[in-house]
Protein backbone atom coordinates (compact mmCIF):
# COMPACT_ATOMS: atom_id res chain seq x y z
CA UNK A 1 0.00 0.00 0.00
CA UNK A 2 1.05 3.51 -0.40
CA UNK A 3 1.76 5.73 2.39
CA UNK A 4 0.74 8.61 3.94
CA UNK A 5 1.99 11.26 6.31
CA UNK A 6 0.04 12.65 8.81
CA UNK A 7 -0.11 15.94 10.47
CA UNK A 8 2.16 15.55 13.16
CA UNK A 9 4.82 16.52 10.07
CA UNK A 10 7.32 19.02 10.80
CA UNK A 11 8.24 19.66 7.36
CA UNK A 12 11.99 18.70 8.29
CA UNK A 13 12.69 18.10 3.82
CA UNK A 14 14.05 14.89 5.31
CA UNK A 15 11.89 12.66 3.08
CA UNK A 16 11.11 14.28 -0.06
CA UNK A 17 15.23 13.30 -1.19
CA UNK A 18 15.17 9.88 -0.19
CA UNK A 19 12.04 9.11 -2.24
CA UNK A 20 13.37 7.28 -5.68
CA UNK A 21 10.15 7.18 -7.09
CA UNK A 22 9.83 11.54 -6.09
CA UNK A 23 6.46 10.47 -4.86
CA UNK A 24 6.38 12.83 -2.25
CA UNK A 25 6.27 16.79 -2.34
CA UNK A 26 5.47 19.72 -0.33
CA UNK A 27 1.88 19.90 0.14
CA UNK A 28 -0.09 22.60 1.85
CA UNK A 29 0.77 22.72 5.16
CA UNK A 30 2.84 19.72 4.76
CA UNK A 31 4.35 17.30 2.62
CA UNK A 32 2.33 14.44 1.05
CA UNK A 33 2.54 11.26 -0.64
CA UNK A 34 1.53 10.41 -4.47
CA UNK A 35 -0.13 7.09 -3.92
CA UNK A 36 -0.07 7.02 -7.62
CA UNK A 37 3.68 7.20 -7.09
CA UNK A 38 4.31 5.53 -4.24
CA UNK A 39 5.78 2.21 -4.08
CA UNK A 40 6.79 1.94 -0.54
CA UNK A 41 10.65 1.90 -1.99
CA UNK A 42 9.80 -1.65 -3.12
CA UNK A 43 12.29 -2.07 -6.42
CA UNK A 44 14.77 0.10 -5.02
CA UNK A 45 15.01 -0.46 -1.45
CA UNK A 46 13.92 -3.42 1.34
CA UNK A 47 12.27 -0.73 3.49
CA UNK A 48 10.82 2.37 2.77
CA UNK A 49 13.17 5.13 3.18
CA UNK A 50 11.03 7.98 4.01
CA UNK A 51 10.12 6.27 7.04
CA UNK A 52 13.42 5.16 7.85
CA UNK A 53 14.70 9.10 8.38
CA UNK A 54 11.37 10.75 8.92
CA UNK A 55 12.75 12.06 13.13
CA UNK A 56 9.20 12.13 14.29
CA UNK A 57 7.56 8.62 12.99
CA UNK A 58 4.89 10.56 11.26
CA UNK A 59 4.49 8.25 7.92
CA UNK A 60 2.65 5.26 7.82
CA UNK A 61 0.31 3.06 5.53
CA UNK A 62 -2.34 5.03 3.97
CA UNK A 63 -5.83 2.91 4.45
CA UNK A 64 -7.27 4.03 1.48
CA UNK A 65 -4.62 2.59 -0.81
CA UNK A 66 -4.56 -1.04 0.07
CA UNK A 67 -1.80 -3.09 -2.29
CA UNK A 68 0.02 -6.28 -2.67
CA UNK A 69 3.67 -6.70 -2.82
CA UNK A 70 2.86 -7.92 -6.45
CA UNK A 71 0.86 -4.65 -6.95
CA UNK A 72 3.75 -2.36 -5.58
CA UNK A 73 6.39 -4.45 -7.55
CA UNK A 74 3.81 -3.89 -10.90
CA UNK A 75 3.61 -0.06 -10.29
CA UNK A 76 7.50 -0.23 -10.08
CA UNK A 77 7.94 -1.53 -13.14
CA UNK A 78 5.52 1.25 -14.46
CA UNK A 79 7.14 3.80 -13.26
CA UNK A 80 10.57 2.84 -13.83
CA UNK A 81 10.97 1.05 -17.18
CA UNK A 82 12.74 -1.75 -15.97
CA UNK A 83 11.78 -5.39 -16.25
CA UNK A 84 11.48 -6.45 -12.33
CA UNK A 85 12.14 -5.22 -8.95
CA UNK A 86 15.97 -5.70 -8.11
Amino acid sequence: MALIIDADCINCEMCEPECPNQAITLGDPIFVIDPARCTECVGHYDTPTCVSVCPIDCISPDPEHRETLDQLADKFVALTGSQSPQ
